[in-house]
């Protein structure tokens, strides 16, 4: 594997763990909109007409859909099509339910679609609001760019991020984070949220 694309891996536990490095603040809205834009909207046009607007893609028979974020150029949202409020719901832990993380993963190309030009892996953020954390209650990925700032503690702290969990020396942003390493073929046999 490509040292960038190991990198990025490392990013997505973080992320899961930090739950939080990114927020899609809908303000005055209320805290089930996006599970509207989905259940209302997304597959029912596309089950229809065979058109995913106002998403970009929906998976009814893959149980996701992506949505373009209304914050950032390039920033995207992985949901479910059915409803998990967060992530503390047991649904995550599910053997069942489908790895969300490698599906926004895969979901990445269309931020380079949109850019007009590759992103590369180490551009690449997946991100997860905690419960105090977030403004909707539908479980969604935020599919973006690593902040430089993000991106150079990581760098500067890889030889201290190994396959075990452990806190991140200095955290991020002011907070402490646990970090660990996940190859891509890990993403794909397992979900980060199984690795906890």
């Amino acid at each position: 594997m490509k040292k960038a694309g190991l990198l990025f891996l490392v990013m997505i536990v973080i992320a899961v763990v930090a739950a939080g490095i990114g927020y899609w603040k809908l303000t005055g809205e209320e805290s089930d909109t996006l599970r509207k834009i989905v259940l209302e909207e997304c597959l029912p046009n596309q089950q229809q007409n065979q058109n995913p607007s106002p998403c970009a893609e929906v998976k009814p028979n893959a149980g996701y859909v992506v949505l373009k974020d209304l914050n950032g150029p390039l920033q995207y949202l992985l949901m479910p099509t059915y409803r998990i409020n967060g992530t503390e719901s047991p649904l995550l832990t599910d053997p069942s339910t489908p790895n969300f993380f490698w599906l926004a993963w895969q979901a990445r190309d269309f931020m380079s679609k949109k850019y007009g030009q590759p992103v590369p892996d180490r551009a690449v953020s997946l991100a997860i609001n905690s419960r105090t954390g977030r403004t909707q209650n539908h479980f969604h990925i935020h599919i973006s760019c690593i902040r430089p700032d993000v991106r150079e503690q990581l760098d500067k702290n890889l030889a201290n991020i190994s396959s075990r969990w452990l806190p991140l020396p200095g955290g991020l942003r002011g907070h402490e984070y646990l970090a660990r390493r996940v190859t891509e073929s890990e993403l794909v046999q397992r979900s980060p949220f199984m690795m906890l």
